[in-house]
C-alpha cells in the first residue's frame, strides 16, 4: 500500500462531547494521525450538553458539515439535541443522526477501513453499507453491549426495539472482519452469548493517559478551592448514572460518619445526581459533598486531591459495560475499591496488580469496612497507590493506540492483497 492508511470511525459522540466513548475515540484518532500517520475521518454527530464556548459549529447550511480537529477530517451530520434521558429525545437523537450519518458516507474519500461503534447501537447498519459501498473491512468495537444494558438498568424497550438491536448484533457479526472487546469479561459475553468467533475476536482495553494523568501531591489548587487539603477524601468520579450503584456509597457514607476527617466526594453528573443528593439531605451527611463534572485540565489536580476512590457497578452489568474510569484512577497512583462483581474486569485488575480491596456490588457495610481499612492502615493505602501506577503503565495510550494500528495495517493489507489477486 503506497498511500496512509485511510480509517473511517462511525459514531455519534466525538470531542467535544465528555462521555467515555468521545474521549477514548478522540484520542485514538489524533494518535493515529499524529503517531502513526495514518488518514482518519470520523462520521459524528452534533455535540449534546456541552459548554457554548467548548465548541463552535461549522458555518454554512446542509445536514452535514466538515471541520477539522488536529489533523481528523470531522463530518458532522446534524442531528437533534433532546433530552437524552428520555426514551423519545434520545432515539429522535439517534436516528437523526443516522440519517445524516447515511448522507455523510458518500462525501467519505475512499477508505481502507471502517469501525462502528455504538453510539447508537444501530449505527452499524450504515457502517455495514459504507463497507458494502467501498468494498472494505468493516470493524466492530463494542463499547456497550445492547438490548442487555437496557433490560438490566430497568429502561423502557419495546419488543420491537429489543428485536432490531438483537438483529443488528447478529448482523453486524456476521459481516464484520474483526470485533473488538474491552476487556475479557466483555470478550466471553461476545462468544458465548452473540457468537462470535473467536479468531476475529480482539480484546483492547481502553487506556489511561500517563502522561496527562500522574500521581500528584495532595495539597494543589483543587483541594485547597474546595477545602479538602485535610480530610481523607474518598472520591467517585464519572457519569452518576444507574449502572454505578452509588446509593450504596451514600449509605456507607452514613457507616463512616464517626471518622470526622473522612469525605466522600462525587464528583460528575448524570440521571441519579438529584436523588443522590436528596438521598444525602434527607440522611443529613455532613461528610458527603457533590461537585459537577471536571474539565480536563482540572482532572489530574481533582484526582490527586483523593485518597481513594470508589469504582462502582451494578451486579450483572459486567461485560456489557466496562468501568473505563478505573483506568484515569491507576494513572493518578491512587488506591480503589473496587464495588463489583467478582467476573467484573475491575476484579481482575485488582487480583493481578494488589492495587486495592473488592467489595460486594450494592452492599454499603462491606464498602464502608474496605474504606475504613484504606483510612487505618497508611502504608497499605500508600502501597496499593504505587501498585495503581505501575499497572496504569501497562494499559497506557500509547500501547492501547498501537494495537488498533496494527490491527488496521494487517486488514488493510490483506485487503490490498485480496484486490491485487482479483
Amino acid at each position: 500500500m503506497n498511500h496512509p492508511i485511510h480509517v473511517v470511525f462511525f459514531n455519534r459522540a466525538f470531542y467535544p462531547e465528555i462521555s467515555g466513548t468521545s474521549q477514548f475515540l478522540t484520542e485514538l484518532a489524533e494518535d493515529l494521525v499524529r503517531v502513526h500517520g495514518c488518514r482518519v475521518s470520523i462520521v459524528a454527530g452534533q455535540p449534546i450538553g456541552v459548554r457554548e464556548d467548548a465548541w463552535s459549529p461549522p458555518k454554512g447550511w446542509g445536514l452535514v458539515q466538515e471541520e477539522q480537529y488536529h489533523g481528523v477530517s470531522v463530518l458532522r451530520g446534524w442531528n437533534t439535541s433532546l433530552d437524552k434521558h428520555s426514551f423519545l429525545g434520545r432515539a429522535l437523537n439517534y436516528l437523526s443522526y443516522c440519517f445524516s450519518a447515511c448522507l455523510a458516507a458518500f462525501r467519505l474519500p475512499r477508505p481502507d477501513i471502517i469501525v462502528t461503534l455504538t453510539d447508537p447501537p444501530i449505527i452499524g447498519w450504515v457502517a455495514l453499507l459504507a463497507s458494502k459501498w467501498f468494498r472494505c473491512p468493516l470493524v466492530v468495537w463494542y463499547q456497550d453491549l445492547f438490548p442487555e444494558v437496557a433490560r438490566l438498568l430497568n429502561r423502557p424497550i419495546s419488543p420491537l426495539v429489543e428485536w432490531v438491536l438483537n438483529r443488528t448484533n447478529q448482523v453486524l457479526i456476521r459481516q464484520a472482519a474483526r470485533v473488538v472487546a474491552l476487556g475479557p469479561a466483555m470478550r466471553k459475553r461476545l462468544v458465548e452469548e452473540k457468537g462470535v468467533a473467536p479468531e476475529r475476536l480482539c480484546v483492547f482495553p481502553v487506556w489511561s493517559d500517563c502522561k496527562a494523568v500522574v500521581p500528584g501531591p495532595r495539597r494543589n489548587a483543587f483541594s485547597e478551592r474546595h477545602d479538602l487539603v485535610d480530610a481523607f477524601v474518598v472520591m467517585y468520579s464519572g457519569n452518576v448514572g444507574t449502572s454505578q450503584e452509588l446509593a450504596a456509597l451514600v449509605e456507607a457514607a452514613a457507616l463512616l460518619k464517626d471518622i470526622d476527617d473522612l469525605v466522600v466526594l462525587i464528583v460528575g453528573d448524570g440521571v441519579q445526581k438529584v436523588a443522590l443528593q436528596a438521598q444525602v439531605e434527607q440522611r443529613k451527611l455532613g461528610n458527603v459533598r457533590f461537585l459537577p463534572y471536571q474539565p480536563a485540565e482540572h482532572l489530574g489536580e481533582a484526582f490527586a486531591s483523593a485518597d481513594c476512590f470508589v469504582i462502582s457497578l451494578k451486579a450483572g452489568l459486567e461485560g456489557y459495560i466496562m468501568p473505563s474510569k478505573l483506568f484515569g484512577v491507576l494513572a493518578s497512583g491512587r488506591p480503589f475499591v473496587g464495588a463489583v462483581a467478582d467476573g467484573c474486569d475491575v476484579a481482575g485488575v485488582v487480583r493481578r496488580y494488589n492495587c486495592g480491596f473488592l467489595a460486594e456490588p450494592g452492599n454499603p457495610q462491606a464498602l464502608a469496612e474496605k474504606v475504613r481499612l484504606l483510612y487505618e492502615d497508611r502504608d497499605l493505602l500508600k502501597q496499593f497507590g504505587i501498585n495503581a501506577r505501575k499497572a496504569a503503565l501497562d494499559f497506557d495510550r500509547p500501547i492501547g493506540v498501537r494495537r488498533y494500528f496494527e490491527l488496521f495495517k494487517e486488514l488493510a493489507k490483506d485487503d490490498g492483497d485480496l484486490c491485487a489477486a482479483s
